[in-house]
C-alpha cells in the first residue's frame, strides 16, 4: 500500500503554477513508441484489504518441502532473532553515520565483525556488503589494489565456483579492467593442483569455494599452498554454517610451506538467521588481514575511548566521503545490511559455538540420509564420491527440468538443475538437506521421485 501525500487538488495547483495541463506533459519529450502507455494497475485498496489479498496470495504457495540451496539455505530461525531484529531501534536505524546518536547499532555491528573474525580466523571485518556474489566481487577487485607483489589484473577462479557468483564477479569488476581466467574440476568434483599448474600467465590471487558449488570439499591446504608460492593472493569463498565442523580459512595451508591462510574471506550470510524470501534482501561478508584493512570496501566500526576514558563505537578508518569519488574511490559500496547484520548477530548469539556445530552436523547427517534414500531409485546416481558438506550432484537418466516440475506439482522443491551451469555434467540435479528436514520428509521426496521416474520410464 503506498501513501501518497499530495492530493488532486494539490497537484493541479502545482501544475497551473509551472504552466503545464499534466504530468504527461512533464515527459514530453519522450518519443511516442518508446511510451510504455497506460499501465494495468488495479485500484487501489485499503490496508486491511492488501493485507488478505497478500495472505490469499501466499496461501496459494502452501508450504513445500525445499530440496534447494544453491547459496540459499533453509535453516531453522529461533524466535527471537526475528521478533528482537525487528525493534524500532534496530528495523529503522539507517548506516550509522552520528556515532553520539548510534551507539546501540555500532556495537552490534561491532560485535558482529568481532564473531565473523572468530568464525573466519580472520583479523578484521567490515560491517557487510550487499551478497554473497557482489562479496566476490569486491574481493577480486581488493586483491588487485592488495597484491603489489603481482604484475596483472587477472584472477584465477576454479569453474567448481557458484557460477552465479562467478558472473557477478565479471560484471562488477570485469568492467573495472579486471580479467578472469577459468579453471576446469576433475573427475571427483574438485579443483586438482595440476589445472592450476597448466594456468598460463600472471595472476593477482586464485579464488576457493569452500565446500564448493556441488558441495564438494576442495582440498584447501593444497591450493592456498600453491597460490601463495606463486605470489598470489587466496579468496576464500565459504558457507558460514560449515565453519562449525570445517577448519577456518584464516588457517587454511601447511605449516613451513609459507603463510597460512586466506587473505580474504567473504561469502554469503543468508544462513545466519535471514530467511529465505524470494532471493532477498540477504548479506555478503567480508574479513581480512589487517595488513590489508586499507583496501577493505565498506564500513568498519571501531571501538574506541572518549575525552573522559569512557569506552564507545565509532566508524573507523574510513570516511564517508572516500565512498563518493567515482573511480578514485576504494569502493562504491557505502551502504551495509545493517538490518540482516542485526538478525545474523543475534542469531550467532543464542546459537553459540556449539549450537552452530550442531546445526552443521545435523546438516550434514541429513544430507547423507536424503542422498542414501535418493540413490536406491533406479535412473538415480550420484555425480562424485568425494566428501561434501549438505549439499550433492545427482545424475539422472532424464532431462531434469520435467522431473522437478512434476515433484513442485506435488509440494516438493526437489533441488536445482544445473545442467546449462555445467553441460559437462549432463542432467545433473544440485540437491540440500538442513537440519529443518525430518525423515518423513525424506521419505516423501524419495517416494514422490520414484513415483514420478519410474511412471515416465513406462510411459516411455
Amino acid at each position: 500500500m503506498a501513501f501518497i501525500p499530495h492530493t488532486s487538488e494539490d497537484i493541479a495547483r502545482m501544475l497551473e503554477v509551472i504552466g503545464v495541463q499534466s504530468i504527461d506533459d512533464l515527459f514530453d519529450e519522450i518519443p511516442e513508441d518508446l511510451r510504455a502507455g497506460p499501465l494495468n494497475v488495479p485500484p487501489a485498496l485499503k490496508e486491511m484489504e492488501i493485507s488478505r489479498l497478500m495472505s490469499d496470495r501466499a496461501a496459494l504457495d502452501g508450504r513445500p518441502l525445499n530440496f534447494i540451496g544453491a547459496g540459499a539455505y533453509e535453516h531453522h530461525i529461533p524466535a527471537p532473532v526475528w521478533a528482537i531484529t525487528t525493534r524500532g531501534e534496530f528495523y529503522s536505524a539507517y548506516t550509522p553515520y552520528q556515532a553520539e546518536a548510534s551507539q546501540g547499532t555500532l556495537q552490534l555491528i561491532y560485535e558482529y565483525q568481532s564473531m565473523m573474525c572468530a568464525l573466519t580466523g580472520m583479523e578484521v571485518s567490515n560491517a557487510s556488503v550487499y551478497d554473497g556474489a557482489s562479496a566476490l566481487a569486491e574481493a577480486c577487485l581488493m586483491a588487485i589494489r592488495a597484491n603489489r607483489a603481482a604484475h596483472s589484473r587477472r584472477v584465477l577462479v576454479p569453474r567448481s565456483v557458484n557460477p552465479i557468483y562467478a558472473q557477478v564477479a565479471q560484471t562488477i569488476a570485469g568492467n573495472q579492467d579486471v580479467g578472469f581466467d577459468f579453471i576446469d574440476f576433475d573427475a571427483s568434483g574438485r579443483v586438482p593442483v595440476e589445472a592450476l599448474q597448466r594456468a598460463s600467465g600472471d595472476h593477482t590471487a586464485l579464488v576457493i569455494q569452500q565446500p564448493n558449488f556441488f558441495g564438494n570439499l576442495e582440498d584447501v591446504d593444497v591450493l592456498t599452498d600453491w597460490a601463495h608460492a606463486n605470489k598470489m593472493l587466496v579468496i576464500a569463498v565459504v558457507n558460514p554454517t560449515s565453519l562449525g565442523l570445517l577448519k577456518p580459512p584464516g588457517e587454511w595451508g601447511t605449516p613451513g610451506h609459507g603463510p597460512l591462510g586466506a587473505d580474504i574471506v567473504c561469502g554469503e550470510g543468508q544462513p545466519l538467521g535471514v530467511p529465505l524470501s524470494c532471493g532477498g534482501p540477504y548479506f555478503g561478508f567480508m574479513a581480512t588481514r589487517m595488513q590489508y584493512v586499507r583496501q577493505m570496501p565498506g564500513r568498519i566500526v571501531g571501538r574506541t575511548v572518549d575525552a573522559d576514558g569512557r569506552p564507545g563505537f565509532s566508524l573507523t578508518l574510513q570516511a564517508r566521503e572516500q565512498h563518493i569519488r567515482r573511480s578514485k574511490a576504494t569502493s562504491n559500496i557505502c551502504t551495509n545490511q545493517g538490518l540482516m547484520v542485526t538478525a545474523a548477530t543475534i542469531y550467532l548469539s543464542l546459537l553459540g559455538a556449539e549450537g552452530l556445530e550442531a546445526v552443521a552436523e545435523s546438516s550434514l547427517q541429513r544430507t547423507a540420509e536424503l542422498l542414501a534414500a535418493l540413490e536406491r531409485i533406479a535412473g538415480v546416481t550420484r555425480a562424485f564420491s568425494t566428501p561434501h558438506f549438505h549439499e550433492a550432484v545427482l545424475i539422472l537418466d532424464r532431462p531434469v527440468a520435467p522431473v522437478l516440475a512434476a515433484l513442485a506439482r506435488r509440494g516438493i522443491l526437489g533441488g536445482l538443475d544445473i545442467s546449462a551451469y555445467v553441460p559437462q555434467l549432463g542432467p545433473a540435479l544440485l540437491v540440500c538437506a538442513t537440519e529443518t528436514k525430518l525423515p518423513a520428509d525424506i521419505e516423501a521426496y524419495a517416494s514422490a521421485l520414484g513415483d514420478i521416474m519410474s511412471a515416465s520410464r513406462a510411459a516411455a
